[in-house]
């Protein structure tokens, strides 16, 4: 009993850490938010949002676009229980798709071709506005809280 109340407690903990933790995200070339397609940081998606519209564009290690060819994307959205299937088109420069609705995820799944093993990309469609950079928090620009350090910090990191 001790130990399902303790577990409960530290679940209950780290979720209300998920919910008022801050931090920004990585942001592409174009401005928008850049998402891992590979295990080894060679491919990148970058979310923007048009008209309406994720549109995904595929970037390199060099945040250089890359031709869409063979790759494949599938988008889902809703609760585990019951998963919402996107409808993804495909276009030259990338993949686009409709937008979630206001605090849903996205859940991407890549695949480089044919053959090549499914990578998931998650992302939470937050447009509430940060205070800190006044973007939606689903492009926020700040810095993320563990690689803030404070000054004195730094200068003492500093000294020789």
């Amino acid at each position: 009993m001790k130990m399902k109340l303790t577990s409960m407690i530290l679940a209950f903990l780290s979720g209300a850490a998920v919910l008022t933790a801050h931090e920004g995200v990585e942001r592409g070339p174009n401005g928008g938010r850049l998402l891992e397609f590979s295990k080894d940081e060679t491919m990148h998606g970058e979310v923007t949002v048009k008209e309406g519209k994720f549109h995904i564009a595929l970037l390199d290690k060099d945040m250089k676009p890359v031709a869409v060819a063979a790759q494949t994307l599938t988008a889902s959205t809703g609760d585990r229980a019951k998963p919402v299937k996107l409808e993804v088109a495909k276009a030259a420069t990338g993949f686009s798709m409709p937008v979630v609705s206001e605090g849903a995820w996205l859940i991407l799944q890549f695949r480089s071709g044919p053959e090549g093993k499914p990578i998931t990309a998650r992302m939470e469609y937050n447009t509430a506005t940060c205070d800190g950079c006044k973007e939606p928090e689903w492009l926020c620009k700040c810095e993320p809280e563990k690689e803030k350090e404070k000054p004195a910090a730094k200068a003492k990191a500093a000294k020789p």
